[in-house]
């Protein structure tokens, strides 16, 4: 049978100070009238019924969750006792699927994206079940880069796969991670690259191989898991396991090193507005090339992207900013430095006084 399984655990800290750890940004209203784990939620619930979709999460965000999407299944909201990256949440949940689900097909979707065409986007997931189910192979959906975004991982094709699929599948020649402009702009003009949209589709039996051969330790912390679920030593096994757990994103740990890893050349509209800059492509441009949303008074402005929840932001002859205005907080950044708010937040992190800010 097949599931979907949404991630909604991360902190969303490149969106900070809207985006907090206790309120991260797959809780808020970014593009649109619906939250972001919302609208995924609507999204994969047209094609996969709810009593089969899955949230994993931390335990601080279940309340927000259940107040969010009520028709989720209170036990189809699985706990993860602390954060260990992508590698333990996909595994933890696959482990869960098999308990009760031998033949379990999972599609795996991030909580905190925004795609269009939502009928290309179902058409697509078809596919890659088809693929799963067919040949026993992981795949994953990238996405045509339409410009060189270094907020991105890239995913290098190789060889066309041998079907004749309606949407244009390769074997992965290899992963990349986030590189800079230039690397990102080579990328584009070789036209071989396409967006890692951490999106993927496979067995999750044949994912448990995976961990057995790449990721052994872990998969035998998974397996333990595994033999305690539906017992009432549950919940004190995942917490004793995962301790035991290095945290590793799936893409370190298993993807880069199978052959078995083949790549959808996706054709729907997808973003992931991980940050203030990604933001702006959805919000009012002025004449002067100002992004803003709330109240703004701008002299002399140019290209700055303008955020208020309540308050005025006023500006004379500034350029090229990021301003963000929250109840505690306000932000100023230069625009071609906004994902160095990461940064930002480890100096808060190490001041006991400033914390409470993070």
């Amino acid at each position: 049978m097949n599931y979907a399984v949404i991630m909604c655990g991360g902190s969303g800290s490149r969106f900070w100070p809207k985006s907090r750890r206790s309120f991260p940004k797959q809780f808020l209203k970014t593009v649109g009238e619906r939250t972001m784990i919302q609208s995924t939620v609507d999204r994969i619930s047209k094609f996969i019924p709810l009593e089969n979709i899955y949230i994993v999460t931390n335990k601080c965000y279940i309340s927000t969750i259940q107040e969010q999407v009520p028709k989720i299944l209170n036990e189809n909201i699985i706990i993860e006792p602390m954060i260990r990256e992508t590698a333990a949440c996909i595994g933890y949940s696959a482990i869960k699927l098999l308990k009760y689900d031998p033949e379990a097909v999972m599609i795996v979707l991030p909580s905190d994206h925004y795609i269009q065409d939502e009928e290309e986007f179902i058409n697509t997931l078809q596919q890659g079940l088809e693929i799963a189910n067919q040949n026993n192979y992981l795949v994953t959906m990238g996405i045509k880069p339409t410009r060189p975004e270094t907020a991105y991982g890239y995913i290098e094709t190789g060889k066309g796969f041998s079907c004749d699929y309606r949407v244009p599948t390769y074997k992965v020649k290899r992963f990349t991670e986030k590189p800079n402009k230039e690397k990102a702009q080579e990328f584009i003009d070789k036209g071989t690259y396409l967006w890692n949209s951490g999106m993927f589709i496979w067995k999750a039996a044949v994912l448990m191989r995976q961990y057995e051969k790449f990721l052994p330790d872990m998969y035998d912390c998974l397996k333990a898991i595994g033999e305690a679920i539906g017992t009432e030593m549950e919940e004190k096994v995942v917490e004793q396991e995962y301790m035991n757990i290095d945290g590793i994103s799936i893409d370190y740990g298993i993807l880069e090193k199978t052959w078995d890893v083949y790549v959808m050349e996706s054709s729907f509209k997808w973003d992931d507005i991980g940050s203030w800059t990604a933001l702006e492509r959805y919000l009012t441009i002025d004449e002067n090339g100002n992004a803003s949303k709330g109240s703004s008074n701008l002299v002399d402005t140019h290209n700055c992207l303008l955020y208020s929840d309540k308050r005025l932001i006023a500006a004379v002859g500034v350029e090229d900013l990021i301003v963000v205005e929250t109840e505690d907080v306000i932000l100023v950044c230069k625009k071609d430095r906004d994902q160095d708010i990461k940064l930002l937040l480890k100096t808060l992190e190490s001041d006991r006084d400033k914390k409470t800010y993070i």
